[in-house]
């Protein structure tokens, strides 16, 4: 228990629970593959599991007495036992090696099926209800779904069902092999004083010794690799902000500054990993000489019986095999202490990603007081009705805002930096819960969310034209189209080619593949969040002519601080602070848009639409 607390602390997340909390609550949580629509599946591979465990033990024990016959033989020096010894060794070896054949398939598909389910349960409520934008926006980058779906489920799942066999085949080993010990070993004599069972006190009390070592020797290792994993991780991490920045760190001259912090990084891992080489080193003294006298001790312990004639060579080696059985069984626990060290802390990772989402779900539950309810509405307009909007946290941003869209209606959001215009259209769009008020919109609206920075999923120019549409399929003339009208005549000839595109692309003709995809699938609201802050004037105006021709009949918020907006909206909702507050306040005003010249170039230039 005590070697379990330790390897519990050993995980920077599993510090603070119990390990019978840990296992109670990644329980809870992955249990579900052996009670839902998984369960025979699940039930069928853990009793295939055990019955192969079983099977496994039956084949030890058989080659334990194959042990007493061998060398019974050998020592009586009977050649026709001898060769019926070899045949009886050759049908074990095939039992045995059939057996472990079996026994990997059951295990490894086991350890397979039960982290695709998980790793699937986590994706389905990550990917559920805008999981995924709100709890990044409470956790950041501390969430790190990613790495705990993909590695810490891996980790959490696979130990787990290979220390669950290996205990279980311990503990069966042990109570099989002590039996042996007990009968074939027979009493130690101190005069008229028997000790029945000696070889069975003896294997109790090395295995002591052994764990005594091993955790005088092991402890120091569990926080040596500890440490190395933390100090791993915050290297990655740099590397990655080196090449996520690269551009900006290579304007500024920053690669000397960079190459050092890197330099120093990696020599603090390499002390690290010089601290785990000491420590497991010094463990070494202990795994290594138990090694040599685990076989050893035994046959010094039952030689002088076999000098006194009191049992026979075979027995002497079975005693000695059923010896080092023993003792791996009952060390089990300290042979596996890094591992279950490792287990904990990816259980601990997996549980807190699960907990954090229905601690998400319990404060934006149905009928919270702090949740901003999304309805339908009885028309086909947008109703903003006493919104008042906060932060995560509670911190007021907008307050008491209420406005009426009508279809068809083109609305530009402004304000002072920090006001919370993009917060305020996040809301309209449903992404932000947090605040109080109703926003109603038209059944079934459809609605295209446009950021300053559009996402362009890797694959195919056709799937990220036609994203977010599962079956990329469109009409290749109207998907040229819509890249000519939008200035990307360029990309036509490679609908079909593969490629990281937000690398590929500059930002401006990103937001260019944005507005094609709102003339290839026109939205009832489409909302803007700087959509054409990477275009020079003449492409904004390009952009935004499509507002009056394709997308006439679509609700249009947009939020900028480009010039020349106005003309492309018929109102403005401006987000002002009063002097020393912390919250905004939106007022509503109607704008008289001047078409001059060049708008009515433009329009007339652009006036196509995509048929």
């Amino acid at each position: 228990a005590d070697m379990l607390q330790q390897a519990a602390r050993a995980g920077e997340h599993a510090e603070k629970a119990t390990v019978r909390e840990v296992i109670a609550r990644f329980f809870r949580l992955s249990s579900g593959f052996w009670t839902g629509a998984s369960a025979r599946r699940a039930w069928l591979l853990t009793a295939s599991i055990l019955t192969l465990v079983v099977t496994n033990l039956f084949v030890q024990v058989g080659i334990n007495r194959w042990n007493k016959f061998f060398f019974d033989a050998l020592e009586q020096k009977d050649a026709a036992a001898l060769r019926w010894a070899v045949v009886l060794v050759l049908g074990l070896a095939f039992f045995c090696a059939l057996n472990g054949v079996l026994f990997v398939h059951s295990r490894m598909r086991l350890q397979i099926r039960w982290r695709e389910w998980l790793a699937g349960r986590l994706i389905d409520r990550w990917l559920s209800g805008r999981r995924f934008y709100q709890l990044n926006i409470v956790q950041g980058d501390a969430a790190n779904p990613e790495g705990r779906i993909t590695d810490d489920t891996r980790v959490a799942t696979e130990p787990l069902v290979d220390f669950v066999i290996g205990l279980g085949t311990a503990l069966l080993t042990a109570v099989t092999f002590i039996g042996i010990l007990w009968s074939v070993g027979g009493a130690w004599n101190f005069g008229a004083f028997q000790l029945p069972g000696y070889m069975v006190f003896a294997a109790i009390a090395y295995s002591a010794l052994l764990s005594l070592g091993t955790v005088l020797f092991g402890g120091p290792l569990i926080r040596a690799v500890k440490n190395k994993n933390a100090e791993e991780a915050r290297l990655r991490s740099n590397l990655t902000g080196v090449r996520e920045n690269a551009e900006i760190i290579a304007l500024v001259g920053g690669d000397d500054q960079e190459r050092e912090q890197l330099k120093s990084g990696f020599g603090e891992v390499i002390q690290r990993w010089l601290a785990v080489i000491r420590q497991q080193a010094n463990l070494t003294w202990v795994l290594n000489s138990n090694a040599i006298l685990a076989s050893v001790v035994p046959l010094l312990l039952a030689a002088p019986k076999y000098l006194d004639a009191e049992i026979s060579l075979g027995s002497l080696m079975q005693i000695a095999a059923a010896f080092v059985q023993v003792q791996a069984a009952l060390s089990w626990l300290i042979d596996n202490t890094i591992r279950i060290a490792e287990w904990l802390a990816s259980a601990m990772r997996v549980i807190e990603l699960d907990e954090a989402m229905d601690h998400l779900d319990a404060t934006l539950g149905a009928g919270s007081p702090e949740t901003i309810i999304l309805a339908d509405s009885l028309d086909d307009a947008l109703h903003i009705e006493n919104l008042s909007i906060t932060q995560h946290d509670g911190r007021l941003m907008i307050e008491d805002a209420a406005v009426v869209i009508a279809k068809g209606e083109k609305v530009l959001v402004r304000g002072d930096s920090g006001s919370g215009k993009s917060t305020l259209i996040r809301a309209m769009a449903g992404l932000w819960p947090w605040g109080t008020g109703r926003i109603l919109r038209p059944k079934g609206t459809k609605i295209a969310f446009m950021p300053q920075r559009p996402y362009l999923p890797d694959g195919s120019l056709r799937a990220c034209l036609l994203y977010p549409a599962q079956d990329a399929s469109g009409s290749d003339d109207q998907i040229r189209l819509a890249l000519e009208r939008c200035g990307l005549e360029h990309l036509g000839q490679q609908l079909e080619e593969e490629a990281s595109w937000s690398h590929v692309l500059s930002g401006g003709e990103q937001q260019r593949i944005a507005f094609a995809r709102l003339l290839l699938n026109p939205p009832d609201i489409a909302i803007m969040d700087e959509a054409t802050s990477a275009l020079d004037e003449e492409g904004q105006a390009r952009m935004m002519a499509f507002l009056r021709t394709d997308l006439a009949g679509s609700t249009v918020l947009s939020v900028g601080h480009r010039p020349n907006l106005e003309q492309y909206h018929e109102r403005e909702i401006r987000l002002t602070r009063a002097p020393g507050q912390n919250m905004a306040h939106a007022s509503d005003r109607r704008l008289r848009r001047s078409d001059g010249f060049w708008q009515r170039f433009v329009d007339r230039l652009f006036e196509g639409k995509v048929e």
